[in-house]
């Protein structure tokens, strides 16, 4: 039995649907993880606004507590997916386009609006002129890249610092999906080319198991990417200038809010 919890709003601020479903075996691809298919899937914002603030630096900690016992044994958020490099042109743009992509994901997430290849493309290459204009590297911390979404699409946005798997999980209740700064080579993803990139970026989108679901743009397989907890949080560090340092960087992530 499917039991459908939606309330009617205004577009831009709608709240959405919760569907509670059955618990049964997920599978994508058959070289992917597979995982239990999560008991609850968030398919809109569930916030209707931030509060007034310009935008808000915060530990994960301020987010209202969940404890285990309350909290959906599985979630996932349906975040619209596309690859880095939609058309697998792999060439210098596209190769450091996992920040973009990732920002450009979790826009379409709360504008409500699906993610055609023609629009990623078209996206991450007007966002990476933006940024080149107005003098970001190539590679962007997790709070550049909030100000970056404060700046073209007007949203605020929260750094979380000393990031764990439970703030994580807190974060995914409240219905935002979580942008992560990683150590790309320890995800050890085996559609990754070669060892894997140095610095990476990608969007956490629920929890099921001993782990959680991803959106990762680093590979055109990334649609609800499964990571073992141990996996992603041992990877999980922040840019700090350095691409050999990476693994030396603190544990933050980013989230993005209406």
């Amino acid at each position: 039995m499917i039991a459908v919890l939606t309330t009617r709003m205004h577009p831009c601020v709608t709240m959405g649907s919760v569907l509670i479903v059955g618990s049964v075996l997920m599978s994508g691809c058959a070289n992917k993880p597979s995982f239990p298919e999560p008991t609850v899937i968030i398919d809109r914002p569930l916030v209707l606004q931030h509060p007034s603030s310009s935008q808000s630096f915060s530990s994960a900690s301020s987010v209202p507590a969940s404890s285990s016992s309350s909290r959906p044994a599985s979630l996932l958020i349906k975040v619209p997916f596309a690859s880095q490099s939609p058309y697998a042109v792999w060439d210098q743009l596209h190769e450091e386009a996992c920040e973009e992509m990732s920002l450009i994901m979790v826009h379409h997430f709360l504008a409500g609006t699906p993610l055609s290849m023609i629009d990623a493309e078209e996206e991450v290459q007007d966002m990476v002129a933006w940024e080149r204009a107005h003098g970001y590297a190539d590679d962007v911390s997790a709070a550049q890249l909030g100000a970056i979404a404060q700046s073209l699409y007007g949203y605020h946005f929260r750094v979380l610092s000393d990031v764990t798997a439970e703030s994580l999980k807190r974060e995914l209740v409240a219905g935002n999906p979580i942008i992560i700064p990683a150590f790309g080579r320890a995800l050890k993803n085996p559609f990754f080319s070669g060892e894997g990139p140095f610095y990476h970026m990608l969007v956490v989108v629920g929890y099921a198991g001993d782990g959680f679901i991803t959106n990762d743009p680093g590979t055109k397989r990334g649609e609800k990417y499964w990571y073992q907890t141990d996996v992603l949080m041992n990877a999980l560090h922040d840019w700090i200038g350095v691409k050999e340092l990476i693994a030396t960087g603190p544990k933050n992530a980013l989230v993005i809010e209406l």
